[in-house]
Protein backbone atom coordinates (compact mmCIF):
# COMPACT_ATOMS: atom_id res chain seq x y z
CA UNK A 1 0.00 0.00 0.00
CA UNK A 2 2.84 2.38 0.80
CA UNK A 3 4.33 1.95 -2.66
CA UNK A 4 0.92 2.62 -4.22
CA UNK A 5 0.72 5.92 -2.30
CA UNK A 6 4.23 6.84 -3.46
CA UNK A 7 3.19 6.03 -7.02
CA UNK A 8 0.22 8.39 -6.67
CA UNK A 9 2.60 11.12 -5.48
CA UNK A 10 4.88 10.48 -8.45
CA UNK A 11 1.94 10.74 -10.85
CA UNK A 12 0.95 13.98 -9.14
CA UNK A 13 4.42 15.42 -9.71
CA UNK A 14 4.20 14.51 -13.41
CA UNK A 15 0.78 16.14 -13.69
CA UNK A 16 2.14 19.34 -12.13
CA UNK A 17 5.36 19.36 -14.13
CA UNK A 18 3.56 18.86 -17.44
CA UNK A 19 0.91 21.40 -16.38
CA UNK A 20 -1.85 18.93 -17.14
CA UNK A 21 -3.36 20.05 -13.82
CA UNK A 22 -2.71 23.18 -11.78
CA UNK A 23 -0.78 22.49 -8.58
CA UNK A 24 -3.76 23.01 -6.29
CA UNK A 25 -5.98 20.69 -8.33
CA UNK A 26 -3.31 18.00 -8.50
CA UNK A 27 -2.75 18.14 -4.74
CA UNK A 28 -6.48 17.96 -4.06
CA UNK A 29 -6.88 14.93 -6.32
CA UNK A 30 -3.86 13.26 -4.73
CA UNK A 31 -5.26 13.80 -1.24
CA UNK A 32 -8.50 12.01 -2.09
CA UNK A 33 -6.76 9.07 -3.80
CA UNK A 34 -4.20 8.72 -0.97
CA UNK A 35 -6.98 8.71 1.62
CA UNK A 36 -8.85 5.97 -0.25
CA UNK A 37 -5.66 3.90 -0.58
CA UNK A 38 -5.08 4.38 3.15
CA UNK A 39 -8.42 2.70 3.85
CA UNK A 40 -10.47 5.81 4.64
CA UNK A 41 -14.20 5.58 4.11
CA UNK A 42 -15.87 7.99 1.74
CA UNK A 43 -18.12 9.43 4.44
CA UNK A 44 -18.09 9.22 8.21
CA UNK A 45 -17.31 11.13 11.36
CA UNK A 46 -13.69 10.00 11.67
CA UNK A 47 -10.87 9.20 9.24
CA UNK A 48 -13.04 9.64 6.18
CA UNK A 49 -12.51 11.41 2.87
CA UNK A 50 -15.51 13.66 3.36
CA UNK A 51 -14.86 14.72 6.95
CA UNK A 52 -11.14 14.37 7.59
CA UNK A 53 -9.70 15.27 4.19
CA UNK A 54 -12.22 17.58 2.54
CA UNK A 55 -13.90 19.23 5.53
CA UNK A 56 -11.18 19.40 8.18
CA UNK A 57 -8.27 19.45 5.73
CA UNK A 58 -9.57 22.36 3.69
CA UNK A 59 -9.53 24.58 6.79
CA UNK A 60 -6.38 23.11 8.37
CA UNK A 61 -4.30 26.12 7.30
CA UNK A 62 -7.02 28.69 7.99
CA UNK A 63 -4.73 30.87 10.11
CA UNK A 64 -2.21 30.91 7.26
CA UNK A 65 -4.93 31.94 4.80
CA UNK A 66 -5.96 34.89 6.97
CA UNK A 67 -2.30 35.91 7.25
CA UNK A 68 -1.95 35.69 3.46
CA UNK A 69 -4.93 37.99 2.98
CA UNK A 70 -3.63 40.57 5.47
CA UNK A 71 -0.12 40.42 4.01
CA UNK A 72 -1.57 40.91 0.53
CA UNK A 73 -3.62 43.83 1.83
CA UNK A 74 -0.51 45.51 3.24
CA UNK A 75 1.38 44.82 0.03
CA UNK A 76 -1.44 46.32 -2.02
CA UNK A 77 -1.38 49.43 0.15
CA UNK A 78 2.39 49.74 -0.26
CA UNK A 79 1.87 49.75 -4.02
CA UNK A 80 -1.22 51.95 -4.08
CA UNK A 81 0.22 54.61 -1.78
CA UNK A 82 3.67 54.62 -3.37
CA UNK A 83 5.49 53.41 -0.24
CA UNK A 84 7.48 50.71 -2.06
CA UNK A 85 8.26 52.89 -5.09
CA UNK A 86 9.35 55.76 -2.82
CA UNK A 87 11.73 53.49 -0.93
CA UNK A 88 13.32 52.33 -4.18
CA UNK A 89 13.58 55.84 -5.64
CA UNK A 90 15.22 57.23 -2.51
CA UNK A 91 17.78 54.45 -2.55
CA UNK A 92 18.47 54.88 -6.26
CA UNK A 93 18.98 58.61 -5.73
CA UNK A 94 21.41 57.85 -2.93
CA UNK A 95 23.26 55.19 -4.93
CA UNK A 96 23.72 57.44 -7.96
CA UNK A 97 25.95 55.81 -10.57
CA UNK A 98 27.30 53.08 -8.28
CA UNK A 99 25.88 49.71 -9.39
CA UNK A 100 26.72 47.85 -6.18
CA UNK A 101 25.15 50.52 -3.99
CA UNK A 102 22.00 50.67 -6.13
CA UNK A 103 21.73 46.87 -6.13
CA UNK A 104 22.19 46.68 -2.36
CA UNK A 105 19.57 49.39 -1.88
CA UNK A 106 17.01 47.59 -4.05
CA UNK A 107 17.91 44.40 -2.20
CA UNK A 108 17.05 46.03 1.15
CA UNK A 109 13.64 47.09 -0.18
CA UNK A 110 13.07 43.56 -1.50
CA UNK A 111 13.87 42.17 1.96
CA UNK A 112 11.19 44.40 3.46
CA UNK A 113 8.68 43.42 0.77
CA UNK A 114 9.51 39.73 1.15
CA UNK A 115 8.92 39.93 4.89
CA UNK A 116 5.38 41.21 4.29
CA UNK A 117 4.07 39.38 1.26
CA UNK A 118 5.66 36.67 -0.83
CA UNK A 119 5.74 35.50 -4.41
CA UNK A 120 5.07 37.79 -7.38
CA UNK A 121 3.51 40.72 -5.43
CA UNK A 122 6.72 41.18 -3.44
CA UNK A 123 8.81 41.01 -6.61
CA UNK A 124 6.62 43.64 -8.24
CA UNK A 125 6.77 45.98 -5.26
CA UNK A 126 10.57 46.02 -5.27
CA UNK A 127 11.20 45.33 -8.93
CA UNK A 128 8.94 47.67 -10.89
CA UNK A 129 11.30 50.56 -10.18
CA UNK A 130 14.31 48.63 -8.87
CA UNK A 131 15.04 46.35 -11.84
CA UNK A 132 15.11 49.13 -14.47
CA UNK A 133 17.20 51.29 -12.11
CA UNK A 134 19.81 48.54 -11.71
CA UNK A 135 19.96 47.88 -15.44
CA UNK A 136 20.34 51.61 -16.06
CA UNK A 137 23.57 51.78 -14.03
CA UNK A 138 25.09 48.72 -15.68
CA UNK A 139 23.89 45.73 -13.66
CA UNK A 140 23.26 42.79 -15.98
CA UNK A 141 19.51 42.12 -16.43
CA UNK A 142 19.77 38.56 -15.11
CA UNK A 143 21.50 39.83 -11.97
CA UNK A 144 18.96 42.64 -11.56
CA UNK A 145 16.17 40.06 -11.49
CA UNK A 146 18.18 37.77 -9.24
CA UNK A 147 18.91 40.58 -6.79
CA UNK A 148 15.20 41.22 -6.25
CA UNK A 149 14.60 37.50 -5.75
CA UNK A 150 17.50 37.22 -3.31
CA UNK A 151 16.00 40.08 -1.31
CA UNK A 152 12.60 38.42 -1.16
CA UNK A 153 14.24 35.18 0.00
CA UNK A 154 16.15 37.05 2.70
CA UNK A 155 12.84 38.40 3.93
CA UNK A 156 11.33 34.91 4.16
CA UNK A 157 12.79 34.09 7.61
CA UNK A 158 11.06 37.26 8.84
CA UNK A 159 7.83 36.55 6.93
CA UNK A 160 4.97 36.18 9.41
CA UNK A 161 2.89 34.32 6.83
CA UNK A 162 5.69 31.77 6.41
CA UNK A 163 5.89 31.32 10.18
CA UNK A 164 2.19 30.59 10.33
CA UNK A 165 2.34 28.15 7.43
CA UNK A 166 5.23 26.15 8.85
CA UNK A 167 3.59 26.16 12.28
CA UNK A 168 0.33 24.79 10.87
CA UNK A 169 1.93 22.33 8.45
CA UNK A 170 4.45 20.78 10.84
CA UNK A 171 2.38 21.25 14.02
CA UNK A 172 4.95 23.33 15.86
CA UNK A 173 4.39 26.37 18.08
CA UNK A 174 5.07 29.73 16.46
CA UNK A 175 7.85 30.35 19.01
CA UNK A 176 9.84 27.37 17.73
CA UNK A 177 9.35 28.36 14.10
CA UNK A 178 10.39 31.93 14.86
CA UNK A 179 13.46 30.74 16.76
CA UNK A 180 14.77 28.68 13.85
CA UNK A 181 13.95 31.26 11.21
CA UNK A 182 15.83 33.97 13.08
CA UNK A 183 18.86 31.68 13.27
CA UNK A 184 18.53 30.96 9.55
CA UNK A 185 18.36 34.66 8.66
CA UNK A 186 22.15 35.34 8.93
CA UNK A 187 22.84 32.33 6.69
CA UNK A 188 20.49 33.65 4.02
CA UNK A 189 21.85 37.18 4.42
CA UNK A 190 25.45 36.07 3.83
CA UNK A 191 24.52 33.99 0.79
CA UNK A 192 22.48 36.80 -0.75
CA UNK A 193 25.12 39.47 -0.17
CA UNK A 194 27.72 37.14 -1.68
CA UNK A 195 25.56 36.86 -4.80
CA UNK A 196 25.20 40.62 -5.15
CA UNK A 197 28.83 41.48 -4.46
CA UNK A 198 30.16 38.81 -6.83
CA UNK A 199 27.66 39.04 -9.66
CA UNK A 200 27.41 42.84 -9.88
CA UNK A 201 31.15 42.97 -10.59
CA UNK A 202 30.37 41.38 -13.95
CA UNK A 203 29.15 44.58 -15.53
CA UNK A 204 26.56 44.83 -18.25
CA UNK A 205 25.84 47.63 -20.70
CA UNK A 206 24.52 50.88 -19.28
CA UNK A 207 21.02 51.74 -20.50
CA UNK A 208 19.60 55.14 -19.71
CA UNK A 209 16.31 54.02 -21.23
CA UNK A 210 15.85 51.37 -18.56
CA UNK A 211 14.63 53.86 -15.97
CA UNK A 212 11.74 54.72 -18.28
CA UNK A 213 10.33 51.25 -18.89
CA UNK A 214 6.91 52.35 -17.65
CA UNK A 215 5.64 55.15 -19.93
CA UNK A 216 2.59 55.70 -17.74
CA UNK A 217 3.68 56.28 -14.14
CA UNK A 218 1.13 55.55 -11.47
CA UNK A 219 -1.05 58.23 -9.98
CA UNK A 220 0.96 58.07 -6.77
CA UNK A 221 4.21 58.70 -8.68
CA UNK A 222 2.70 61.73 -10.40
CA UNK A 223 1.53 63.09 -7.03
CA UNK A 224 4.94 62.59 -5.42
CA UNK A 225 6.58 60.39 -2.84
CA UNK A 226 4.84 58.81 0.11
CA UNK A 227 5.39 60.64 3.44
CA UNK A 228 8.69 59.72 5.10
CA UNK A 229 6.97 58.43 8.23
CA UNK A 230 4.87 56.02 6.13
CA UNK A 231 8.00 54.30 4.84
CA UNK A 232 8.32 52.28 8.07
CA UNK A 233 4.99 50.54 7.38
CA UNK A 234 6.60 47.20 6.39
CA UNK A 235 8.56 47.24 9.65
CA UNK A 236 5.50 47.61 11.89
CA UNK A 237 4.37 43.94 11.78
CA UNK A 238 7.96 42.70 12.13
CA UNK A 239 8.65 44.85 15.18
CA UNK A 240 5.39 43.83 16.82
CA UNK A 241 5.85 40.11 16.16
CA UNK A 242 9.58 39.95 16.89
CA UNK A 243 10.03 42.56 19.57
CA UNK A 244 6.73 42.42 21.42
CA UNK A 245 5.64 38.86 20.51
CA UNK A 246 2.26 40.08 19.29
CA UNK A 247 0.40 37.29 17.41
CA UNK A 248 0.78 37.25 13.65
CA UNK A 249 -2.71 38.31 12.54
CA UNK A 250 -2.88 41.40 14.81
CA UNK A 251 0.68 42.33 13.81
CA UNK A 252 -0.19 42.31 10.12
CA UNK A 253 -3.44 44.15 10.79
CA UNK A 254 -1.53 46.84 12.68
CA UNK A 255 0.73 47.28 9.65
CA UNK A 256 -2.33 47.72 7.42
CA UNK A 257 -3.83 50.33 9.74
CA UNK A 258 -0.51 52.21 10.03
CA UNK A 259 -0.08 52.32 6.24
CA UNK A 260 -3.64 53.59 5.81
CA UNK A 261 -3.46 56.27 8.50
CA UNK A 262 -0.08 57.64 7.45
CA UNK A 263 -0.87 57.95 3.74
CA UNK A 264 -4.56 58.76 3.52
CA UNK A 265 -6.68 61.78 4.40
CA UNK A 266 -9.29 60.99 7.08
CA UNK A 267 -12.19 61.44 4.70
CA UNK A 268 -10.72 58.93 2.25
CA UNK A 269 -9.73 56.20 4.72
CA UNK A 270 -12.78 54.03 4.23
CA UNK A 271 -12.68 54.29 0.46
CA UNK A 272 -8.99 53.41 0.20
CA UNK A 273 -9.27 50.63 2.77
CA UNK A 274 -12.14 48.97 0.91
CA UNK A 275 -10.62 49.40 -2.54
CA UNK A 276 -7.24 48.01 -1.48
CA UNK A 277 -8.91 45.12 0.36
CA UNK A 278 -10.77 44.12 -2.79
CA UNK A 279 -7.51 44.17 -4.73
CA UNK A 280 -5.87 42.13 -1.97
CA UNK A 281 -8.45 39.38 -2.44
CA UNK A 282 -7.36 39.09 -6.09
CA UNK A 283 -3.71 38.82 -5.04
CA UNK A 284 -4.39 36.41 -2.18
CA UNK A 285 -6.77 34.08 -4.01
CA UNK A 286 -4.15 31.83 -5.75
CA UNK A 287 -2.07 31.11 -2.60
CA UNK A 288 -5.22 30.61 -0.52
CA UNK A 289 -6.51 28.00 -2.98
CA UNK A 290 -3.09 26.33 -2.83
CA UNK A 291 -3.17 26.28 0.98
CA UNK A 292 -6.64 24.69 0.91
CA UNK A 293 -5.22 21.86 -1.22
CA UNK A 294 -2.08 21.54 0.94
CA UNK A 295 -4.24 21.23 4.04
CA UNK A 296 -6.19 18.42 2.41
CA UNK A 297 -2.97 16.63 1.44
CA UNK A 298 -1.58 16.98 4.97
CA UNK A 299 -4.78 15.51 6.39
CA UNK A 300 -4.59 12.60 3.95
CA UNK A 301 -0.97 11.63 4.72
CA UNK A 302 -1.67 11.90 8.46
CA UNK A 303 -4.42 9.28 8.31
CA UNK A 304 -3.47 6.20 10.37
CA UNK A 305 -3.50 3.95 7.33
CA UNK A 306 -1.21 6.29 5.38
CA UNK A 307 1.19 6.66 8.30
CA UNK A 308 1.37 2.89 8.83
CA UNK A 309 1.97 2.27 5.12
CA UNK A 310 4.52 5.02 4.48
CA UNK A 311 6.57 5.08 7.68
CA UNK A 312 8.59 1.87 7.03
CA UNK A 313 9.43 2.95 3.48
CA UNK A 314 10.32 6.53 4.35
CA UNK A 315 12.33 5.40 7.39
CA UNK A 316 14.34 3.00 5.25
CA UNK A 317 15.07 5.68 2.63
CA UNK A 318 15.83 8.54 5.03
CA UNK A 319 19.47 9.06 6.06
CA UNK A 320 20.36 8.63 9.72
CA UNK A 321 23.14 10.53 11.41
CA UNK A 322 24.09 14.16 11.08
CA UNK A 323 26.61 13.93 8.22
CA UNK A 324 24.44 11.68 6.00
CA UNK A 325 21.47 14.00 6.72
CA UNK A 326 23.40 16.99 5.36
CA UNK A 327 24.99 15.17 2.44
CA UNK A 328 21.87 13.37 1.20
CA UNK A 329 19.45 16.26 1.52
CA UNK A 330 22.03 18.65 0.06
CA UNK A 331 22.25 16.39 -2.98
CA UNK A 332 18.44 16.33 -3.24
CA UNK A 333 18.08 20.13 -3.33
CA UNK A 334 17.10 20.17 -7.05
CA UNK A 335 14.00 18.11 -6.17
CA UNK A 336 12.38 21.23 -4.77
CA UNK A 337 12.57 22.87 -8.23
CA UNK A 338 10.05 22.48 -11.05
CA UNK A 339 7.27 21.61 -8.59
CA UNK A 340 9.23 18.58 -7.45
CA UNK A 341 8.56 16.34 -4.44
CA UNK A 342 10.39 18.66 -2.00
CA UNK A 343 8.51 21.80 -3.02
CA UNK A 344 7.32 22.93 0.42
CA UNK A 345 4.34 24.72 -1.14
CA UNK A 346 3.30 21.57 -2.94
CA UNK A 347 4.04 17.89 -2.50
CA UNK A 348 6.86 18.76 -0.10
CA UNK A 349 4.27 19.65 2.53
CA UNK A 350 2.97 16.11 2.27
CA UNK A 351 6.49 14.69 2.56
CA UNK A 352 7.00 16.83 5.66
CA UNK A 353 3.77 15.47 7.09
CA UNK A 354 4.95 11.90 6.55
CA UNK A 355 8.34 12.58 8.15
CA UNK A 356 6.69 14.09 11.22
CA UNK A 357 3.73 11.70 11.55
CA UNK A 358 5.96 8.66 11.13
CA UNK A 359 8.48 9.92 13.67
CA UNK A 360 11.30 9.66 11.13
CA UNK A 361 12.81 12.95 12.32
CA UNK A 362 11.89 15.38 15.09
CA UNK A 363 9.38 17.98 13.93
CA UNK A 364 12.01 20.68 14.47
CA UNK A 365 14.41 18.93 12.10
CA UNK A 366 11.69 18.73 9.46
CA UNK A 367 11.10 22.45 10.00
CA UNK A 368 14.78 23.11 9.27
CA UNK A 369 14.72 20.89 6.20
CA UNK A 370 11.65 22.55 4.69
CA UNK A 371 12.81 26.09 5.52
CA UNK A 372 16.19 25.41 3.91
CA UNK A 373 14.59 24.03 0.77
CA UNK A 374 12.20 26.98 0.72
CA UNK A 375 15.16 29.30 0.17
CA UNK A 376 16.01 27.54 -3.10
CA UNK A 377 12.40 27.34 -4.20
CA UNK A 378 11.75 31.04 -3.56
CA UNK A 379 14.62 32.23 -5.76
CA UNK A 380 15.75 29.64 -8.29
CA UNK A 381 12.61 27.74 -9.29
CA UNK A 382 11.89 28.84 -12.89
CA UNK A 383 8.24 27.83 -12.47
CA UNK A 384 7.56 30.03 -9.42
CA UNK A 385 5.59 33.20 -10.07
CA UNK A 386 8.12 35.60 -8.58
CA UNK A 387 10.98 34.13 -10.61
CA UNK A 388 8.97 34.21 -13.84
CA UNK A 389 7.88 37.81 -13.26
CA UNK A 390 11.34 39.08 -12.29
CA UNK A 391 13.02 37.35 -15.22
CA UNK A 392 10.48 38.54 -17.78
CA UNK A 393 10.51 42.09 -16.44
CA UNK A 394 14.30 42.11 -16.69
CA UNK A 395 14.07 40.75 -20.25
CA UNK A 396 15.64 37.32 -19.67
CA UNK A 397 14.40 33.74 -19.45
CA UNK A 398 13.60 32.27 -16.01
CA UNK A 399 16.10 29.47 -16.64
CA UNK A 400 18.90 32.06 -16.86
CA UNK A 401 17.91 33.43 -13.46
CA UNK A 402 17.97 29.87 -12.12
CA UNK A 403 21.47 29.30 -13.51
CA UNK A 404 22.65 32.60 -12.02
CA UNK A 405 21.21 32.13 -8.52
CA UNK A 406 21.21 28.35 -7.93
CA UNK A 407 24.87 28.04 -6.85
CA UNK A 408 24.23 30.60 -4.11
CA UNK A 409 20.83 29.33 -2.98
CA UNK A 410 22.22 25.79 -2.92
CA UNK A 411 24.93 27.01 -0.53
CA UNK A 412 22.26 28.70 1.60
CA UNK A 413 20.28 25.44 1.72
CA UNK A 414 23.39 23.53 2.81
CA UNK A 415 23.98 26.14 5.51
CA UNK A 416 20.40 25.66 6.68
CA UNK A 417 20.85 21.88 6.78
CA UNK A 418 24.04 22.21 8.82
CA UNK A 419 22.25 24.56 11.18
CA UNK A 420 19.42 22.03 11.51
CA UNK A 421 21.76 19.20 12.45
CA UNK A 422 23.60 21.33 14.99
CA UNK A 423 20.38 22.50 16.65
CA UNK A 424 18.19 19.39 16.48
CA UNK A 425 20.12 16.27 15.43
CA UNK A 426 23.60 16.54 16.98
Amino acid sequence: MGYAILAVMAVGVVLMLTRVLPTAFALGLMSVVIALLAGASVLGDKNSVGTTVLQTGSTLLAATMVAVLLGSWLGTLMEDTGIAATLVRKIVEFGGERPVVVALGVYVVAVLCGSITGSAPAAMLAGVVGIPAMIAVGVRPVVAGGTVLMGIATGLPLDLIGWQFLSDAIKLPIDQVRSFQLKLFPVVLVGSLLYILVETRRRGARHAWAVRLDPKPSTRVRRGDAPWYALVSPLVPIVLALGLHVPIVPSLLAGVVFALVTTTRPGKLGERALRSLYRAFDVAAPPIVLFVAIGMLLSAVRLPGAVDALTPIVSALSPSGTLPFVLVFAALVPLCLYRGPFNVYGLGAGVAGVLVSGGVYPATAVLGLMASYGQVLGVSDPTSTQTVWSAQYAGVRPERVMASTLPYTWLVAIGGLVLTTVLYLA
